[in-house]
């Protein structure tokens, strides 16, 4: 699912960095630059935006006030340097809170988190028709990496960096198990492990602490056993 952005920060440099990276993703489409609130105003009247990365400090008007004079407001991600804002901000149901210097890493997952709630807020059966939550992106060798949600078998964390094991491959990218964690389906993903994710329906047997995904051995965590299990039972006929 594409999502239109709109930029609104009134430091030259912050729009660079931004723009750069919604170059560099896919169902992002960058649809204007604007320096202050008057101008990302007008933007928002004349185009159809989905989401706008915010800054705070803006002349005339901050970013969170500028929110605030919305009636139907796109999505927002917040940029900006200053940490003491993030309650204000979560409580306009903003999608994320992202401080400065922006990290890829953090983007990509600001942005992944903006794709799931658009789809969520869409008609059922127009998800169904749109394979887009079907797939995501991670950054991996200087590069985007497709990852489709059905192809994986369990994801592995290490510190800072994940392994996402699939049919065909296992991709290793920077980013923390519990970022992706949060943006994969609760439906079809769960947490056995400190530093394990497994897609329930590629199991193949559960027995005692161990899951068996086709060669793979999985370790169930004491913590996330009972969690895990009702699950397997919900489904158990």
């Amino acid at each position: 699912m594409n999502l239109n952005c709109l930029i609104v920060d009134d430091e030259s440099l912050a729009r660079r960095v931004i723009k750069r990276f919604l170059d560099d993703v896919p169902f992002l489409t960058l649809v204007g630059e604007c320096k202050n609130a008057i101008e990302a105003s007008q933007a928002i009247r004349e185009n159809d935006i989905d989401l706008i990365f915010l800054d705070i400090n803006m002349p005339k008007l901050s970013g969170l006030d500028f929110l605030k004079t919305l009636p139907n407001p796109p999505m927002a991600i917040v940029t900006t340097a200053y940490r003491e804002y993030a309650l204000e901000g979560y409580e306009l149901d903003v999608v994320d809170y992202i401080t400065k210097p922006i990290a890829f890493d953090r983007f990509l997952k600001a942005v992944n988190k903006a794709q799931k709630r658009k789809e969520e807020t869409m008609p059922p059966q127009s998800v169904e028709k749109d394979t887009a939550s079907n797939f995501f992106f991670v950054k991996t060798d200087k590069k985007l990496q497709k990852i489709n949600a059905d192809d994986i078998l369990y994801i592995e964390g290490f510190g800072e960096y994940v392994k996402i094991h699939t049919e065909k491959e296992c991709v290793i990218t920077y980013l923390a198990l519990k970022s992706l964690e949060e943006s994969l389906s609760p439906s079809i993903f769960v947490r056995v492990h400190k530093s394990f994710i497994i897609s329930i329906p590629k199991i193949n047997n559960v027995e005692a602490n161990i899951i068996r995904i086709q060669q793979h051995r999985i370790p169930v965590g004491q913590g996330y056993k009972k969690r895990f299990l009702d699950k397997v039972k919900a489904l158990t006929r």
